[in-house]
């Protein structure tokens, strides 16, 4: 019996163009790490600066300014609605990393379809046209930010107002 559900298992996986793009990229990444090569000569990364917290909403634009080429470096990436910054993942998301297209811009879309290139620059992308799998891996990807990453607030629609957080308001 477990013979046949593991063979059941197998033939689902082998059955789905996605399914077998998935297992390709989990076994790349997975060689990827089991064969990384040590770096013998590369002195270890400086710390970076402490930076402030940041808490505010953005427009897409404005959320292009941090991309990493600014002067203090930080990182920010949108993700399902929300902003957080990725400046302690500077390594992935800073200039030169691999995911560094995502610095600065709304990465749900690239996200949800496995794709560092594309998107909408400076506009609003409300993923109305993601399907139920593309909108169920954005929300993965959302809950991973948050659990590793500090929340600066919403990417703003069309015509949104900006929320007023506390701390704004204790500064004015």
């Amino acid at each position: 019996m477990a013979e046949e559900e593991g063979g059941s298992v197998l033939g689902e996986v082998l059955a789905s163009p996605l399914n077998l793009l998935l297992v390709a990229l989990v076994s790349f990444l997975a060689y990827k790490l089991l064969t990384g090569r040590q770096r013998e000569y590369e002195p270890p990364a400086e710390p970076s600066p402490e930076l402030p917290r940041l808490r505010r909403d953005f427009t897409p634009r404005e959320l292009r300014q941090f991309d990493g080429s600014g002067p203090d470096g930080r990182l920010l990436v949108a993700v399902n609605g929300k902003v957080f910054d990725v400046t302690r993942g500077k390594r992935f998301y800073g200039p030169g990393g691999p995911y560094a297209a995502f610095a600065g811009r709304d990465a749900s879309r690239g996200l949800a379809t496995f794709s560092v290139v594309g998107g909408k620059e400076d506009e609003y992308d409300d993923l109305s046209d993601l399907d139920k799998m593309e909108m169920d891996s954005v929300r993965e990807w959302e809950e991973s930010f948050q659990d590793k990453y500090e929340y600066v607030g919403k990417l703003l629609r069309p015509g949104e107002q900006p929320t007023v957080y506390p701390e704004e308001e204790s500064s004015q």
